[in-house]
């Protein structure tokens, strides 16, 4: 399996390895040694916590070099008038006769809660490559309903990807 991702995607993910490595690996030895110095092992709370957060960190730079290996490089670029990456989409629910707006992002920066929505997602496979004005059937594998493309709007890639720092 791999992960759908921009170029520029993987140089953030990229920058989140080295920051991790150079940067939070050090302050994370560093409190280990200082929690070890502080006597028994098997009673220091200090100890455990300093070695959780170093086994967080090193399995974060683990996760994020898998994705970069395994990462098929897709194309943050679109038609001017079709849905494609980082594009905001204004969608009308011919069901709920609701409308939402979207932005489609690729999976590692996928955030429902704040309107970014994966092209991976039922939702936004439907829209890619889809005009305004068109009515849209989203699959749920077993049942769906039908959307219409209300408006495009491409939008400036604003570099959250989820970088995460402790």
């Amino acid at each position: 399996m791999y992960d759908e991702l921009t170029k520029k995607d993987i140089e953030r993910m990229e920058q989140e390895i080295e920051y991790r490595k150079l940067v939070v690996r050090k302050e994370a030895l560093e409190a280990v040694k200082e929690a070890r110095a502080h006597g028994d092992l098997s009673e220091n709370f200090e100890y455990h916590a300093a070695k959780k957060d170093k086994n967080q960190n090193e399995s974060r730079i683990r996760y994020l070099e898998r994705m970069i290996k395994t990462a098929k490089i897709v194309s943050d670029t679109s038609k001017s008038d079709e849905v494609g990456i980082n594009n905001t989409v204004e969608v009308y629910f011919e069901d709920d006769d609701e409308t939402e707006r979207y932005t489609l992002v690729t999976t590692v920066r996928g955030n429902s809660l704040k309107g970014y929505i994966s092209t991976e997602s039922p939702i936004g496979r439907a829209l890619l490559g889809h005009k305004a004005g068109e009515r849209v059937f989203v699959d749920m594998g077993g049942g769906g309903y039908y959307v219409v493309i209300q408006k495009i709007e491409n939008t400036e890639d604003d570099g959250s990807i989820g970088l995460r720092r402790f």
